[in-house]
């Protein structure tokens, strides 16, 4: 038992930084281009905006592939290029790379369900006002897609901090890290 408290006052506190470097990081990231590939579904497919079935079809098909990924076999599959991009994917940065690459789609469908839950009424009288495609996004969309947008950013956060156990248990650090070198591995 004394044996357990050392450790985890020796390890604890490095390995929660570095889950929440990790998290922090990827969340960033992952609500940043999540936004924008949202802000691209929602446009390329409401009829009120500029509709565009090929970019739309496209950038969906993107997305629902990488979502569709167990996030076991992505962060798998990033190893080589988080070895090409930093030199050690086993590092907190190599594990926020997996990370944000699952953010990312993750939390661009779920924007785009909370663009899309914007009243299309609110949308007609924007535009019958003359406002631009900027200016409904900006003062229609988003202050109406606010409360589901947080609750998507909070849900996106705790799915984080979940996947950063697993690619902790790879070697990227953090509680996954601590888990395995002293859990399992003793």
């Amino acid at each position: 038992m004394e044996e357990t408290l050392e450790i985890l006052q020796e390890n604890l506190a490095q390995a929660l930084l570095d889950t929440a470097y990790m998290v922090v990081i990827s969340a960033i990231i992952g609500v940043v281009l999540g936004t924008l590939i949202a802000l691209l579904l929602y446009l390329t497919e409401n009829r009120l905006f500029k509709p565009n079935r090929v970019v739309n079809t496209i950038v969906g098909f993107i997305v629902n592939a990488i979502r569709s990924l167990p996030f076991l076999i992505l962060m798998v599959v990033l190893i080589p290029v988080a070895q090409l991009l930093l030199g050690d994917p086993y590092t907190p940065t190599g594990g926020a790379i997996s990370l944000s690459i699952a953010a990312v789609p993750f939390f661009a469908r779920i924007a785009e369900s909370a663009f899309s839950e914007v009243d299309p009424g609110l949308l007609e009288a924007a535009i019958s006002t003359g406002a631009t495609t900027r200016q409904i996004i900006c003062e229609a969309v988003f202050p109406q897609a606010l409360p589901s947008f947080i609750r998507g950013v909070v849900l996106t956060i705790i799915s984080l901090i979940g996947y950063s156990a697993m690619v902790g248990t790879i070697g990227a650090g953090g509680i996954g890290d601590m888990a395995i070198q002293y859990g399992y591995n003793r």
